[in-house]
């Protein structure tokens, strides 16, 4: 099962697409790292999946087959967004409750013992607590709807480093005992290696790259070479990036297959998630959708030597 899928979709705001032609799938049972530019369309998507806009055109579904803001997905879905729409003049446990009347689904002894564990002052008013407090508080209302997916559109924006860890240790702890789907937005991308096993890289309002981090880093290598040398195999190796300094040159590239080897006279070393996101950024054009063995896209406007 699919919990996102479109086809064809697209968001305009006035004169300005945010998304067009936006093909994608994400499976259910991942942790899935959702970057972008600035303006890619990452929050527009995660608010069509929450129900929370209504696409110019193309179809989107979310948990299957069910479209967004349906009573399914209204149950199914939990969504934090980096402004929580938290009451501030309330106390947190009356945001509690207040939250747990508007849902159909709801573990108040849950959340109650979750923001307890936190030390999360239930008696405090929400604009007392600190970034991080109002943040696990935000987290807590959306777990507390028991979600079979979970949308984290960049909550962690405004938290400094501590409260940034003991947010992502949480959530993690959520996504180990309950099995969650989560899609999380960030520009952290430090943040997302250590919790993500799927990536979607959004890049002018359409997936750039999309798939399993082990499938994506099995099939991509960082090589280094002489800037002249002109051994790399054209059938066998795509460049998705490439820089130079002095007389080296460093290549993102992609395989045709796992393990292939370095062609004569370059270095290849793994490449990380960070190499993946920055490198395909940098160069817009390049592209990789999901496949069969996850093989790169014929007729990618990647660069290939």
């Amino acid at each position: 099962m699919n919990v996102i899928e479109c086809r064809g979709l697209a968001k305009r705001y006035g004169h300005t697409w945010a998304l067009r032609d936006c093909g994608l799938a994400i499976p259910e049972g991942h942790v899935v790292a959702l970057v972008g530019p600035n303006g890619a369309g990452k929050t527009t998507l995660l608010n069509l999946a929450a129900g929370l806009l209504r696409p110019t055109a193309g179809d989107m579904t979310v948990l299957g087959d069910h479209r967004p803001g349906s009573a399914v997905a209204r149950v199914g879905i939990g969504f934090v967004s980096q402004n929580a729409p938290l009451y501030g003049h309330l106390r947190a446990a009356d945001m509690l409750a207040l939250a747990g009347n508007l849902n159909v689904t709801w573990d108040s002894d849950r959340a109650l013992a979750r923001l307890n564990d936190l030390r999360v002052p239930l008696d405090r008013k929400v604009h007392a607590l600190s970034g991080g407090q109002r943040a696990q508080l935000a987290l807590t209302i959306a777990l507390a709807k028991r979600p079979r997916l979970l949308i984290l559109d960049e909550p962690l924006a405004s938290l400094d480093p501590l409260a940034r860890h003991e947010f992502m240790a949480s959530l993690m702890a959520e996504v180990a005992e309950r099995s969650l789907s989560v899609v999380f937005s960030s520009h952290v991308v430090a943040e997302l290696e250590r919790i993500a096993d799927y990536l979607v890289i959004l890049n002018n309002g359409q997936p750039q790259l999309a798939g399993g981090v082990e499938d994506l880093l099995a099939v991509h290598r960082i090589l280094t070479g002489p800037v002249s040398e002109s051994a790399l195999n054209a059938r066998l190796i795509t460049v998705v990036h490439a820089r130079q300094a002095g007389a080296q040159a460093h290549l993102l590239v992609r395989h045709s297959a796992p393990g292939a080897p370095a062609p004569d006279g370059w270095r290849s070393d793994p490449a990380s998630l960070e190499d993946l996101v920055l490198g395909y950024l940098r160069d817009p054009g390049a592209r990789m959708l999901p496949g069969p063995a996850m093989a790169p896209s014929a007729g990618g406007p990647a660069m290939t030597l």
